[in-house]
């Protein structure tokens, strides 16, 4: 499997078919029992933990199913953790958090904490999160699963934009067929294997 600069790549395949596992093992969060992984000239097969831990802070995006928010931070604060562990200057911060929070439609729910949130306001807020540093790849599992239609098509135009203005790569699981017609590459999983 080859992921270009910009490119939209979409796995697909049955629950069970090892779409969240190749994204964890692309993001060098698992590793392979054999193969290598290389992620923009990172060798992680090669690397040990707290050398992917430095590339997934500075290069890596990820959008988890669960969300990944802290439960005790409100929007805002969950999306300025991002930038902290991911070492922007402080002086962006301000800026770029109020933008992303805008790109999800989450600006008057930006002091609200999770639990006061709905699924589909959380997974806006983790998304507003992940592409807040401006990851060369983001890693997006299932990311508009809780979202309704119009939401998933802004989200989506937000992925286009990504892909055309930053050169961000993205790499999603997805059971929306819609989003399958944007992808420049589909990929098909079963049984932990490419098909």
């Amino acid at each position: 499997m080859r992921l270009n600069m910009g490119q939209l790549a979409i796995l697909k395949g049955r629950s069970g078919s090892g779409k969240t596992t190749l994204l964890n093992i692309i993001g060098g969060l698992d590793m392979p029992t054999e193969g290598d992984v290389q992620v923009g000239g990172h060798h992680f097969h090669r690397m040990g933990d707290k050398e992917r831990t430095r590339v997934r802070k500075c290069e890596i995006g990820f959008i988890f199913q669960a969300f990944a928010l802290h439960p005790l931070m409100s929007a805002w604060e969950n999306v300025e953790l991002g930038l902290r562990l991911s070492g922007v200057s402080s002086a962006q911060w301000t800026d770029r958090i109020a933008d992303c929070l805008e790109q999800v439609g989450m600006t008057g729910r930006a002091q609200h904490r999770p639990y006061e949130l709905s699924g589909g306001e959380q997974q806006r807020v983790a998304i507003a999160k992940a592409i807040a540093p401006r990851p060369k790849l983001l890693l997006a599992d299932e990311p508009t699963a809780e979202l309704d239609t119009r939401m998933s098509e802004r989200i989506m135009g937000l992925f286009e934009r990504l892909r055309s203005e930053e050169r961000m790569t993205i790499c999603m699981t997805t059971h929306d067929q819609t989003m399958l017609e944007v992808a420049d590459h589909v990929y098909e999983m079963a049984d932990g294997r490419l098909v």
